[in-house]
């Protein structure tokens, strides 16, 4: 059966229900109006306009018994009643409108490249930790009991699933950062939190590092926000000076930075570093948001003080669960107070209204059965031999020239090249051999002061590792050889 059109009759009412003529009057209007368009559509059944006018069956049927008299519309037995073609005119479906498209921003080249697929490719950048060492079975199994706990289908707490905000504050008050349950706001992974931010923060200029995280970057960006850079250098660290110069003539209304194992660059602050931080924030009235999502990999369970312990709770504080359990968990939180919440849960509700609710409490349930403790103290030491494994590789394999950090920890060091050797080109190659370096252009302000890319040595096994080295370490040797071959010769006297 075909559906029916839909009709308007706002015109006949007035408080009565409408008698036949007035239904013959506005359905003849709507005919004459839109011929082309409802040519050959079919009416309401009697008994359906009959109950949305509030009229009897009767009055209806009337009313259609005049409008076929008139040749308005037509009877197709039980198919039901159509509106006729005007005479000589054949039904052609109306020409479209071309609107306009919206004007949307520009989107970045570099934000639309897709994922490598990991099955078939070695990935040497991935901040990510093996997928292999992961706990899906027991992540399995608290997904179970999370489905067989009451309220959960209805809608969900905007500020997040209650029990795991109490389970994040519980975590955060054992390794001394001041934490309560209604000061955790949670979140799609650590991006969701800079977007709430970004979106609350009344000042619109931020500072950050540089090179910066390049998705947090890219999300200032694009809200119009201004960014200070902020430079860092993994092997000298920062400039202080260069630092409060900065951040004195330009009067940010936040500062943004990755306390442990900064991405793109592997780098931690230390604690003389952290002082420094504090002490302009308090002195020039900057806000601070923390980025805290490396200090759980950490070894043996060792945690630095947080800005957050140091500079009080107007401190924000952010952490995520992504890189530690399946990414497509998405879960992350900010950690505010009684001031910064409420702006930031705002900016969440306007957003996505509130986070899921399952995958929250399937998380609440992998923390409070001990599960979470229990991986990260598996995983530990498999991250440390990996570690030691990349950096024994890269003593034996990289050539003269090349050097590289050793962050003691977290999943990613940075490698430097000699300033000739094209990297794009390195990538290319690298990439004929199956293997995925991803450069970190997008990560710097203005040119880049370093010059090369991040490695991460958390997704590869070993072997992968020793493999996807020794190609790298071939091809910097090639490259190298060859950038020196193109050099112009240098005329004695």
């Amino acid at each position: 059966m075909d559906p029916y059109v839909s009709l308007a009759f706002g015109g006949t009412r007035s408080g009565r229900p409408p008698g036949s003529s007035e239904i013959v009057d506005a359905i003849a209007e709507q005919v004459r109006d839109g011929a082309r368009a409802l040519a050959g559509c079919r009416l309401p059944p009697i008994r359906v306009l009959a109950h949305r006018l509030g009229v009897s069956k009767n009055t209806v049927s009337t009313a259609y018994d005049e409008l076929k008299a008139r040749g308005l519309i037509e009877s197709r037995g039980k198919r039901g009643l159509y509106i006729a073609p005007a005479p000589a005119q054949r039904v052609v479906a109306p020409a479209p409108t071309r609107v306009p498209a919206p004007e949307l921003k520009p989107a970045p080249a570099a934000l639309l490249r897709p994922r490598p697929n990991h099955a078939k490719l070695l990935v040497l950048s991935s901040v990510f930790i093996d997928p292999r060492l992961l706990p899906r079975a027991r992540l399995t199994a608290c997904f179970r009991a999370a489905l067989k706990r009451p309220g959960l289908s209805d809608f969900s707490d905007p500020q997040g699933f209650l029990p795991l905000r109490r389970a994040i504050a519980k975590r955060l008050r054992q390794r001394g950062i001041e934490a309560e349950p209604e000061h955790v706001v949670t979140s799609v992974g650590s991006q969701q939190v800079l977007d709430l931010v970004a979106r609350s923060l009344r000042s619109r200029t931020i500072a950050t590092e540089n090179p910066a995280y390049h998705y947090g970057k890219a999300l200032f960006e694009r809200n119009d926000l201004e960014l200070l850079a902020l430079p860092i250098d993994p092997f000298a660290g920062v400039d202080l000076a260069r630092w409060e110069q900065l951040l004195r003539a330009h009067r940010p209304g936040l500062l943004y930075m990755t306390t442990h194992f900064q991405n793109p660059t592997g780098y931690s602050y230390s604690s003389r570093e952290i002082a420094a931080i504090l002490e302009w924030s308090a002195a020039l009235g900057f806000g601070i948001l923390e980025d805290d999502w490396g200090s759980d990999m950490l070894s043996y369970s060792e945690f630095t003080p947080s800005l957050r312990t140091l500079g009080g709770d107007n401190v924000l504080y952010m952490n995520s669960f992504t890189k530690k359990v399946p990414p497509a968990l998405r879960i992350g939180y900010v950690l505010g107070n009684e001031q910064t919440v409420p702006a930031l849960l705002v900016s969440k509700r306007l957003s996505i209204s509130g986070t899921p609710a399952i995958g929250e409490a399937a998380l609440y349930e992998f923390l409070e059965q001990g599960y979470y403790d229990a991986h990260l103290r598996a995983i530990q030491p498999e991250l440390d031999r990996r570690y030691r494994h990349c950096l024994e590789l890269l003593r034996q394999h990289m050539p003269e020239g090349v050097r590289w950090t050793a962050p003691g920890g977290g999943p990613l060091l940075w490698l430097e090249c000699p300033a000739g050797l094209s990297l794009p080109a390195l990538a290319a190659r690298l990439r004929e051999r199956s293997i995925v370096l991803e450069l970190s252009d997008s990560a710097f302000f203005g040119t880049p002061h370093l010059h090369g890319f991040k490695l991460g040595y958390a997704f590869l096994s070993t072997e992968e590792m020793q493999r996807a080295l020794e190609v790298l370490s071939a091809e910097l040797r090639h490259a190298l050889a060859r950038s020196q071959s193109v050099k112009p010769a240098v005329r004695a006297g």
